[in-house]
């Protein structure tokens, strides 16, 4: 018989059961939420801390949470940590494999991890070790080594793909040696495309397989997606994609520094096979809701060209938030509402001088049979530490991985100190 055990905190008792056989586990809440303002029924506790710069996350069926590390303090590039108390906070962390990347991801007895050239995975292990011991298993490589948007962040869909993101290395198809330069157009076509500025669909079982051989360049157009997720209720991909840079440096005639700030909207896509996106052709204007032609292609701000021919994103949210992390809820602890929407972790970005940095915040967006059905909501905010930052170095924190533990609970993780939240419901 499971032995109830009830936490106290602030004045509220609250009950969470453990995802496994055993004693009701409980999550104690930290009394300030973890330095987080969070929405109205929900508390925060923090896992664990000072680990290096975290960017996703994955949590195995027992709740031991798995962090790919973008610079690996210490040794390991992957940060694995157990809660055996069952208070929310991590009381074992060991660090294993070497290297840094971004991506990672469980699927079946295996974990999956990403280098920024190459997919690699290894077994988790069976005897109750937190840490696989196994050999690693490479997947795929031969990525091109590229300066910008160069990790490689991945989804599984419900049978063997394997999607991963490949960013594109310019901001709009200038020549690599000229990018980000005034006055030189954009390529076209752009000769990133075969390769990059899109996501790819591998064989999750498969393993030496090589980009450009194997798999299939499953959407292109794709200027940079780190927010990338499998829906598994409707069945289909999803990307929040970054917004372009620098619109007044490349066309002061045509925009302000306040328009470059504003204008550019960060984009939520469903992905079909075969689909082609806007990059680098054209942009969102947020002020316009609609899409315009790049200044690389003689664009003026106003000018639509071919851009209405290529696919409308489901939503669009602030230029320079950087959405990072994307998941779709599937579990029972939070209410109804949340079942089946979309968590959008927003890094924060640096572009948006002079105007106050925006983003660093954990959004909800509501979703009905796959598609939005509502405006997006702040579902965890004060990641900065402050009200308005001027640069991203005065950030305290910026979010990238956001995840479901299996009893449903809500983690997320942070690159800049390397903190861990659990989010989990208030009790009432």
């Amino acid at each position: 018989m499971l032995r109830k055990r009830v936490a106290v905190l602030l004045g509220v008792t609250f009950a969470l059961a453990c995802a496994e056989p055993g004693p009701e586990r409980r999550v104690e809440c930290d009394a300030d939420n973890g330095g987080l303002t969070l929405a109205p029924g929900f508390c925060a506790v923090v896992v664990a801390d000072n680990l290096g710069r975290i960017r996703h996350l994955a949590v195995s069926a027992n709740g031991d949470v798995y962090a790919r590390l973008r610079m690996p303090a210490d040794s390991g590039g992957i940060v694995a940590l157990r809660d055996t108390t069952g208070d929310g906070r991590a009381d074992v962390v060991q660090r294993f494999l070497s290297g840094s990347g971004s991506g990672i991801g469980i699927r079946g007895p295996w974990l999956y991890y990403t280098t920024d050239a190459e997919i690699h995975r290894i077994a988790l292990p069976t005897d109750g070790a937190l840490v696989p011991t196994g050999a690693p298993e490479l997947i795929v490589s031969g990525f091109p080594d590229q300066r910008r948007h160069s990790p490689k962040p991945i989804a599984f869909d419900d049978s063997n793909g394997l999607y991963v993101t490949v960013g594109a290395p310019t901001n709009a198809c200038q020549p690599v040696a000229q990018d980000n330069q005034h006055g030189v157009p954009g390529q076209n076509p752009c000769p990133e495309l075969p390769l990059q500025g899109g996501v790819w669909k591998f064989d999750a079982e498969r393993t030496g397989q090589m980009q450009g051989t194997d798999g299939e360049a499953y959407a292109l157009g794709v200027r940079n997606a780190m927010a990338i997720a499998w829906h598994s209720g409707v069945n289909g991909l999803y990307i929040v994609q970054h917004g372009r840079d620098i619109l007044d440096q490349i066309a002061p005639d045509h925009f302000t520094a306040e328009e470059n700030a504003t204008k550019p909207g960060e984009l939520l896509y469903r992905l079909s096979a075969g689909d082609t996106l806007m990059h680098p052709y054209c942009f969102w204007d947020l002020d316009q809701e609609r899409a315009v032609v790049m200044p690389e292609y003689g664009g003026d701000g106003e000018m639509v060209g071919d851009c209405g021919g290529y696919p409308a994103p489901l939503a669009a949210y602030p230029a320079h938030w950087a959405p990072n992390g994307l998941h779709f809820y599937t579990g029972t602890l939070f209410p109804e509402r949340f079942r089946g929407g979309a968590f959008i972790a927003f890094h924060g970005s640096w572009n948006r001088a002079p105007l106050p940095m925006a983003g660093y915040r954990i959004v909800f967006q509501p979703m009905t049979n796959g598609a939005p059905s509502g405006e997006f909501e702040t579902f965890a905010d004060n990641f900065a530490g402050a009200p308005s930052i001027a640069s991203i170095a005065e950030a305290a924190y910026r979010p990238v991985g956001v995840t479901e533990g299996p009893d449903g609970s809500l983690y997320v993780s942070d690159d800049v100190k390397g903190r861990i939240w659990r989010i989990v419901p208030a009790a009432q």
